[in-house]
């Protein structure tokens, strides 16, 4: 079905989906070594048989991978192959070009801060971007986009996204998430830590508390013994 999908003019949000969830076979959000290896193959053999040259971006990508063993590309990276119906994928970029921008959109979106976009949420956001874009839609249209959206970035299935699943819209080198995945703390632990400072910091010295701060650095490095010297206690 991938391959009869590849061979398309123009393919669907759905169709997209498909292809993407074909080649990532274990599931980890990315097309790499041999799953990419594979795609290049097939994406060649599809655009062969249905007569259809391949693009410049197609071309520029296989140069790009086709001798990389360790390349591996996400959702974003694909959809920019592909000719996917509208790029509605690249809706999300053109808005969010920065972490900055992505926390400002995902406090807006989170209505009731319960620290997720869930379907109706996304759902405004969508079509607020498709407004935005002046891209015309309809209701099914929205629909498809909404639950497609879901579907891709949905890790766990639970018909919502949390902070770092939406994350996955921003390229790796603008997600700052990406440098948390090893560093994960227990909720009891977080919450003892922010309890903490949310008596002892005023949020509106933050920044002179950075500067503060950052005085101590080495050329903008703030070396461990630094930063212990304003957070840890001395040793009796």
């Amino acid at each position: 079905m991938a391959n009869a999908y590849l061979q398309g003019v123009e393919i669907s949000a759905s169709q997209f989906l498909d292809i993407f969830h074909h080649y990532d076979n274990d599931g980890n959000g990315y097309i790499e070594g041999k799953e990419l290896q594979n795609f290049i193959k097939e994406l060649q053999q599809a655009r062969k048989q249905a007569g259809l040259e391949l693009t410049d971006k197609m071309k520029a990508f296989i140069e790009k991978y086709e001798q990389n063993a360790d390349g591996k590309i996400g959702i974003i990276e694909l959809v920019q192959i592909l000719p996917t119906e509208e790029n509605f994928l690249l809706f999300f970029r053109q808005q969010l070009k920065s972490c900055a921008e992505f926390m400002e959109a995902w406090r807006n979106y989170d209505a009731d801060h319960s620290g997720y976009i869930e379907s109706d949420e996304l759902k405004n956001f969508l079509k607020d971007l498709l407004q935005r874009a002046k891209k015309p839609y309809d209701e099914k249209k929205l629909e498809e986009y909404t639950l497609t959206t879901l579907k891709m970035f949905d890790s766990n299935r639970d018909g919502k996204l949390c902070l770092s699943e939406m994350a996955r819209l921003l390229p790796d080198q603008e997600n700052f998430l990406l440098k948390f995945q090893g560093v994960k703390m227990a909720r009891k632990e977080f919450n003892k830590i922010f309890e903490l400072y949310d008596q002892v910091l005023e949020v509106n010295k933050i920044p002179t508390y950075k500067s503060a701060i950052m005085a101590l650095s080495d050329g903008g490095k703030l070396y461990r013994t630094e930063l212990a010297l304003v957070l840890c206690a001395e040793e009796m």
